[in-house]
């Protein structure tokens, strides 16, 4: 298996761990808002090629935006309902460790795990994500959707950074040890 290629949670959640407010409420996120700063992502989303992500999360961000932001990569929406690929987004339903893994083995770029929460704890429970990007926003929700599930295996992480930045987010960057 090619182990350069790297699936990486990129993500953002509030300090006691939701990363959506109820009903899927990502407003919480403009707490840190700032010109100019994007915490890093323009770096990181040049260092992938290739996007798992959740059918619930996808639709989401289509509502906020008028054109998937990751249409020049290859998209892995994942869901139960088939769908015809629209140019490089693919609609997958199949089973998500055999993706993974295969992807693992084509020559590429890291492959990027943005969510939702039902794709990361699937993954986590295959022992799939190899590095975490996590920026803690300065919130606590105190309810809503949780980042990390129970009944997933532990897994030992070492920390590679922690950067801080102005409007109080804080980034952690985890490999698995």
């Amino acid at each position: 298996m090619d182990t350069n290629r790297k699936v990486i949670l990129y993500i953002a959640t509030s300090l006691d761990g939701y990363i959506a407010k109820p009903n899927d409420d990502l407003s919480f996120l403009s707490i840190v808002q700032q010109d100019g700063e994007d915490y890093g992502y323009g770096t990181f989303i040049n260092s992938v090629d290739t996007v798992i992500i959740g059918r619930k999360t996808y639709e989401w961000v289509l509502t906020q935006v008028e054109e998937f932001p990751h249409a020049d990569k290859t998209t892995y929406v994942i869901t139960r309902t088939e769908r015809k690929s629209i140019g490089t987004t693919h609609f997958y339903t199949g089973n998500l460790k055999e993706l993974v893994l295969n992807l693992k083995r084509e020559k590429g770029k890291n492959i990027f795990v943005d969510g939702g929460a039902g794709i990361v704890n699937a993954l986590l429970k295959d022992s799939l994500i190899d590095e975490f990007i996590i920026s803690i926003i300065p919130v606590l929700l105190g309810s809503g959707t949780k980042l990390f599930n129970d009944g997933r295996p532990e897994q030992r992480l070492e920390l590679l950074t922690t950067t801080q930045f102005e409007k109080g987010l804080t980034q952690l960057h985890y490999i698995i040890k």
